[in-house]
């Protein structure tokens, strides 16, 4: 089938405009939800009488379904077509909105945000693919660039649009929302995008592989909310033997659903997406705990809170483009490992924000954090998809997207399976309030360390800039 040429679009008939436009827009979906919502978790939790833990679900929720489901999506719609797939996921993504803002309990909305995490695998694994199909590879860190600046413009609004709708609509107005912004996505990707990409059509889609792998990262993630039971523990030992046996069944696939093939051959990917997995664990809790913090411990509205936590992404909105233009003219590595370091000392700030501090001093670290991130994100991306052939997009773009949900995933995991030590299964009231600070300040502690030891693998990744004709 078409894939996209350099000058606009090739076979497929999709401009490159077109292509960047609808990319972005899907782009800035996601993290838009995932940011407004964390905002909305204190008044969730009241209204719905959540215990911490429970809240945790509600961000986590998303998040596990669209790992569950990204590699899986990314490969199936190399072979049955990514256009496809992208309208499928804008679609369930809306429907589980308008699910999520009617919910009367906190199962129910636990649920329909897998639900649309579902929608968010079909995006996710899709959306990087098709625009690195479209654009030729001289400017494609160019282009990844600015659809990473739409991902951070998201994370921007999110926290100031969800104060806004949470105080006066309700948690609710932020479901809505994003159902409108849905539909508006569906329309512009029936009408613009031409033609399709699949690559690998007429390949067999390895149904078992994907059972297995949505299986392991299922009883991991789980185990961490139950933590410390013992069940817990036999929980995790049991999705590890699943993830060496999802290993050992994948290299022996004529056509695996993860092709192994590419992390044992090729350095470049398989370091990006380990400083990938390490950079988003290690960070995107942050979001999540200062937004409890600033409501919780410091008092202010949801609307305020949102208001400060803009800080961290507008950085990454601002920066992301100036990094991928760098990453086309030097190595993606040096510019991601600076980014990698600088996100390090951000954490490291934020080790010390407690009762008492300065809300100028957590506004400082959200900046330096913010571009930390925005120097590495983008010149990563490019470092990966500019790594494999053509034929492997979808792969790489889930694999990628992959690792990002994975690292958010375990970084909320890390966060519940503190709160579940500190606090226990009980609501964040005053008289836990000590305890909350305890498990906040474990988490940023276990984050600097682990975003430190992510600065090697950043650095450790080889050369990227290597043409590739597909």
């Amino acid at each position: 089938m078409g894939s996209g040429g350099p000058a606009g679009g090739g076979a497929s008939g999709t401009s490159k405009g077109a292509a960047l436009l609808i990319a972005s827009m899907s782009s800035f979906l996601t993290p838009f939800t995932g940011s407004s919502v964390n905002i909305a978790l204190p008044s969730i939790g009241t209204e719905l009488k959540l215990d911490a833990v429970a809240l945790g679900w509600v961000a986590t929720a998303y998040l596990l379904a669209a790992a569950m489901f990204l590699v899986p999506f990314g490969r199936f719609a190399d072979i049955r077509g990514r256009k496809i797939i992208f309208r499928i996921g804008i679609i369930v993504d809306a429907v589980a909105s308008i699910l999520c803002a009617t919910s009367r309990s906190g199962g129910w909305l636990i649920a329909f945000r897998a639900l649309q995490g579902l929608g968010g695998a079909m995006i996710f694994g899709t959306g990087v693919a098709i625009l690195t199909s479209v654009f030729p590879p001289k400017e494609r860190g160019r282009a990844l660039g600015f659809n990473v600046a739409a991902t951070y413009i998201g994370l921007s609004i999110g926290p100031l649009a969800g104060g806004f709708f949470t105080e006066h609509f309700g948690w609710q107005g932020i479901f809505f929302f994003n159902a409108f912004l849905g539909v508006v996505i569906t329309v512009a990707a029936l009408w613009k995008l031409k033609g399709e990409w699949a690559e690998a059509k007429g390949e067999k889609f390895d149904l078992p592989g994907a059972v297995i792998y949505s299986l392991a990262l299922v009883a991991i993630m789980y185990a961490f909310s139950v933590f410390p039971a013992l069940w817990g523990i036999w929980l995790i030992v049991g999705g590890v033997a699943l993830f060496v046996f999802f290993v050992i069944w994948e290299v022996n696939q004529r056509h695996p659903v993860l092709n192994i093939a590419l992390f044992r051959s090729n350095t470049v990917f398989a370091f990006s997406n380990l400083a990938a997995l390490i950079n988003y664990a290690a960070t995107f809790a942050v979001g999540f705990l200062l937004s409890l913090y600033l409501q919780y411990i410091k008092g202010f509205t949801p609307e305020h809170a949102g208001l400060i936590l803009i800080a961290q992404p507008v950085m990454m909105a601002i920066f992301s483009p100036v990094a991928g233009i760098l990453s086309d003219r030097i190595e993606p590595r040096v510019v991601a490992s600076v980014g990698m370091a600088l996100t390090t000392v951000g954490l490291a700030m934020l080790i010390f924000v407690g009762g008492e501090v300065n809300l100028a001093f957590i506004v400082a670290s959200l900046l330096v954090l913010g571009l930390g991130f925005g120097l590495f994100s983008s010149p990563n991306t490019n470092a990966v998809m500019g790594s494999v052939e053509r034929r492997y997009y979808g792969v790489a773009s889930g694999t990628l997207g992959t690792m990002r949900l994975t690292g958010q995933t375990f970084s909320l995991g890390m966060a519940m399976l503190l709160f579940a030590l500190y606090i226990g299964r009980v609501q964040i009231t005053p008289e836990n309030y000590p305890a909350f600070l305890e498990s906040m300040r474990m988490a940023f502690i276990i984050m600097a360390a682990l975003c430190f030891a992510g600065i090697f693998a950043s650095i450790a990744r080889g050369r990227a800039h290597v043409e590739r004709s597909g």
